[in-house]
């Protein structure tokens, strides 16, 4: 019998699956510890001297904390907000309407009491006037232990909405979103304005991320999938997509978009146990804007990641192409350079 001499080639897509042999991309550099546990991160840009842009992390503890890093990774330990009750995630906006000034600011939600935090940037001083208490109404602990969070300013008007996820909760309306506004006394509000989103009911979801550009809202049912939803609460309810729901080793968890110009780009998403990332096109195929097939998957050298932030923004000679901040389970936050990540799809 003639021997046949089987040659597999990977594939793009599959490369990070063709064995042990394939080398984990390294950070640039690993940031200082936070005290407790490092969860989520998000990158906010210095629009005056990008070099003194600053990653925000999460501290997820009853004792937990904000902390604020500079781009060697440094702790600034003035900025540092501390006495949150069990920060979970964390992301950032720009120009909130706040009585008479505008601010940039961070928001998070303390889990054990079940308050959005509102933060000012980057002098990181609270603006909220204690929290603002979400889920209201809801039965249970978990229903209101409050975990992903995202925020979506709309273009066309900056209105400014916070998305928010929980522990646990239905099938149908998992997600609320708020109207983040001052009132006529210059002091801020939180006011719900929907409820959307599936829930497959099989573990959690915690990661959300927005394309505000777009205006899609992207978010984590662990196990499951990438579910897509419109961001704007005036384009309805309706699910646009679930993908990735194929090759995860087990958890779906951070979620990233790189934007690369003229609606493209990628979406990165966590394999936590795998310790990969898992990347998918932004902007769908030419016929489906809503089809997100797998391109590649990238071994990384960041344990367990839970949450993780990308920009394309350049910040110094070091990021010259933008900052990928992955969580890692060490009680930091590790800075790669997106095109040691994506690699050959970016335009060189």
């Amino acid at each position: 019998m003639k021997r046949i001499k089987l040659i597999i080639i990977c594939s793009a897509a599959l490369v990070a699956a063709c064995g042990p042999g394939v080398p984990a991309v390294k950070p640039v550099l690993s940031t200082e510890p936070v005290q407790y546990d490092s969860d989520d991160p998000a990158i906010w840009i210095n629009q005056e001297d990008p070099s003194k842009s600053l990653v925000i992390g999460t501290d997820k503890d009853e004792d937990g904390a904000l902390y604020v890093f500079d781009l060697n990774g440094r702790i600034f330990p003035e900025k540092v907000v501390k006495g949150l009750k069990r920060p979970n995630n964390v992301d950032v906006g720009y120009h909130l309407a706040v009585g008479n000034d505008t601010v940039d600011f961070a928001v998070t939600g303390e889990r054990l009491n079940s308050m959005l935090r509102v933060i000012s940037v980057p002098d990181m001083k609270p603006i909220d006037g204690g929290g603002f208490p979400m889920f209201e109404g809801e039965t249970g602990p978990e229903y209101r232990d409050l975990m992903g969070i995202a925020l979506y300013q709309r273009p066309v008007d900056g209105k400014t909405y916070v998305i928010m996820g929980r522990k646990n909760g239905p099938k149908e309306g998992y997600l609320w979103q708020y109207l983040l506004e001052s009132d006529s006394t210059g002091q801020l509000q939180a006011t719900l304005v929907r409820k959307f989103g599936k829930f497959s009911g099989t573990k959690e979801i915690e990661s959300i991320a927005v394309d505000h550009e777009l205006g899609y809202v992207y978010y984590s049912d662990e196990n499951i999938g990438i579910r897509k939803y419109y961001a704007d609460p005036e384009k309805g309810n309706e699910e646009l997509a679930l993908f990735g729901i194929d090759g995860f080793k087990d958890d779906h968890e951070g979620i990233s978009i790189y934007n690369t110009g003229n609606g493209k780009g990628f979406i990165l998403v966590s394999d936590q146990q795998a310790n990969m990332f898992r990347i998918f096109p932004r902007e769908g195929t030419a016929t489906n804007p809503h089809q997100h097939d797998l391109i590649k998957a990238v071994k990384v050298s960041t344990n367990e990641s839970d949450g993780s932030e990308i920009t394309s923004v350049a910040l110094n000679s070091t990021f010259a192409k933008g900052l990928f901040v992955a969580m890692s389970d060490n009680r930091t936050f590790q800075y790669y350079r997106p095109e040691d990540i994506l690699d050959s799809l970016l335009v060189k």
